[in-house]
């Protein structure tokens, strides 16, 4: 019996181990284009996103209009995301898990910086930590998984107070510093932390829960509206340079919006920033 090679069509110039299908990866493109046009879209504006000739562009929608990946309105002609899509986009959504899916970049993020590396979530008494991967570095002290993290004297808190909305952390927070409502000179506090959160992309702290501790924290975000979660480095604050911090807070920030990007996160171009806080 004589092997069946595949045909030319189907071999690319990459090595064999990373051969594809050329025209999957341009249906792909398509797909894109619409997903950022974010409504229904006009052939010349999906071939203009895409950087295909439209009539190119027109061969592919009809073959993902038989599929429903892709719908024509009658009465615009408009494409827009079609049925199947719809029901990919459900069905991809129920099996994420979220905390299991940026629980396998943390080990990355923990080799790239030979630091401590843990995973925070919103639970009913504010931030609780649902991960550790432990650093090269000794710490005088570590967190425990499980435990329950104050919102104002942690990085995880400071990440958690800027892109939560205060309607919801104000009462955990009242409830940390057992007030019955917030002050003026913690509202303040408040309003610095998120000012400076938002600025920066990250949460730091040194020495703010553990004496001689060093953490800085960024957001996670996912599709609609799910609360973040937060990754933090933690790192011994002596030996620790301005310079270290900045390369440090650099490569957390690269590693956070590669899981956003995985969890299906959306940048909002129309703010021009990555997200905004939600109010």
């Amino acid at each position: 019996m004589t092997a069946q090679l595949p045909s030319e069509s189907e071999n690319t110039e990459a090595s064999p181990a990373r051969q594809g299908i050329q025209s999957v990866e341009l249906a792909m493109t398509v797909l894109r284009a619409l997903e950022e046009g974010r409504g229904p879209m006009s052939l010349t504006q999906i071939a203009t996103a895409s950087g295909m000739q439209p009539s190119k562009v027109h061969r592919y929608l009809v073959s993902l209009a038989r599929t429903g990946l892709v719908a024509q309105s009658p009465s615009s002609g408009r494409y827009d995301m079609g049925p199947a899509m719809r029901r990919l986009g459900a069905e991809s959504l129920r099996r994420m898990d979220e905390v299991a899916l940026v629980s396998e970049h943390l080990p990355g993020l923990r080799d790239r910086t030979s630091h401590a590396v843990n995973l925070a979530v919103w639970g009913d008494n504010g931030p609780v930590v649902v991960r550790w991967e432990y650093g090269a570095h000794a710490l005088p002290i570590t967190v425990r998984v499980g435990a329950t993290m104050p919102l104002l004297n942690s990085a995880i808190g400071g990440a958690f107070l800027a892109y939560l909305p205060l309607q919801l952390t104000e009462p955990v927070l009242c409830g940390q510093l057992e007030l019955e409502s917030l002050d003026t000179a913690t509202r303040e506090r408040v309003d610095a932390i998120r000012e400076d959160v938002l600025r920066e992309g990250v949460a730091g702290t040194v020495g703010g829960l553990i004496p001689g501790v060093t953490s800085v924290a960024a957001p996670v975000f996912s599709v609609g509206e799910s609360f973040p979660l937060v990754v933090t480095l933690v790192m011994p604050a002596r030996g620790i340079t301005e310079q270290d911090l900045a390369r440090l807070s650099e490569e957390l920030l690269r590693s956070t919006r590669a899981m956003s990007d995985e969890l299906g996160h959306t940048p909002d171009r129309r703010a021009g920033r990555t997200d905004a806080r939600r109010t």
